[in-house]
């Protein structure tokens, strides 16, 4: 006699596991697996905290939001256990709930070590995962997508590593693209396909307060460095090839701010769209921005605002404000 009929559904988890190297930028995703990038100050290293914000839907404004519970991810490993929103503070000063307290001015980032990746990847390949997609930093701006690739070639499992070519939320999307089509059972091909079709969708932009972060770890040249200094210019940055570049040079931050949400709203075009607005230490300028951008954006589907954690921080400096624009497939 078989077994009595039931009505509930079945939960299978995914058999395709994300990994990612930080979620500062995004609330914990369910099946989402997290190995970190290490902050370093004061000869001190921190594993960067998965902290984020609940998106906004289209319409809502930026001050009716309140921070959601994190998510249980299906894999924890090597994640930090604080749970914390970071607050800029003045000279560069940086402090989250409960892990990184410095100075972002002295602080460093160290990419994860290859054994970091190769534990992950075996925990969840024995956790029942059948394949892996691997989605990182740029490997123009870090050597982590290079660590995940040497732990790839040894995994007993598949792994497809992706180079997001981007950061922050330009990773971010892509991660979750991944994970939503993880969860809905596809395979290895299309979980990597939504990925990379994300990416290809993806556009930054970014003001600073001064390019002396970027110019001091490498990530932009000198002779850009000197002109957002020269008369005070405020420089408006995009990502190019998986590179920052410098966009356009403004006369005042009012001004650069304007400019960056029309850079915005022409990438969105006119169809369906998410939207996340970043910040350091920038919050009533990113939310002011946030209560704008419904107002002018007509296909405007989902709406962030989210604080960057401490190894975007070190690089860029508090004061930075960007927009991650992507199309939508909700």
């Amino acid at each position: 006699m078989g077994r009595p009929f039931s009505s509930r559904p079945r939960v299978v988890p995914p058999l395709v596991a994300v990994v990612t190297d930080s979620t500062a930028y995004l609330p914990d995703v369910p099946g989402v697996a997290v190995v970190p990038v290490q902050v370093i100050a004061g000869g001190v290293s921190y594993d960067e905290p998965s902290f984020g914000e609940p998106p906004l839907r289209a319409g809502g404004g930026a001050s009716h939001h309140e921070r959601a519970a994190p998510e249980q991810a299906v894999s924890q490993h090597e994640r930090a256990g604080n749970d914390g929103m970071p607050s800029g503070g003045g000279g560069g000063g940086f402090r989250d709930a409960g892990s990184f307290r410095g100075d972002l001015a002295s602080a460093s980032t160290s990419r994860p070590s290859p054994e970091s990746f190769a534990s992950c990847y075996s925990s969840l390949a024995a956790a029942g995962a059948t394949g892996i997609v691997s989605i990182h930093l740029s490997r123009e701006l870090s050597g982590t997508v290079e660590s995940a690739q040497a732990a790839a070639g040894q995994a007993s499992v598949p792994v497809e590593v992706i180079d997001s070519r981007s950061i922050a939320m330009g990773l971010g999307y892509p991660v979750l693209a991944a994970a939503r089509a993880a969860a809905s059972g596809a395979s290895l091909e299309e979980v990597t396909s939504a990925a990379r079709r994300r990416m290809e969708t993806t556009r930054s932009f970014f003001y600073v307060d001064t390019l002396e972060y970027l110019r001091r770890g490498g990530r932009i040249g000198t002779a850009a460095s000197l002109v957002g200094s020269a008369l005070m210019i405020k420089p408006l940055l995009h990502i190019v090839d998986g590179r920052i570049s410098l966009l356009e040079k403004v006369r005042t931050s009012s001004r650069a701010i304007a400019r960056l949400e029309d850079l915005a709203v022409r990438a969105a075009g006119e169809g369906p769209v998410e939207v996340a607005v970043q910040h350091l230490g920038a919050r009533e300028r990113a939310e002011a921005l946030a209560e704008r951008l419904p107002k002018r954006l007509a296909g405007l589907v989902e709406l962030r605002v989210v604080e960057l954690g401490a190894v975007i921080g070190a690089h860029v400096g508090p004061g930075m404000l960007g927009l991650t624009v992507t199309s939508s497939d909700l």
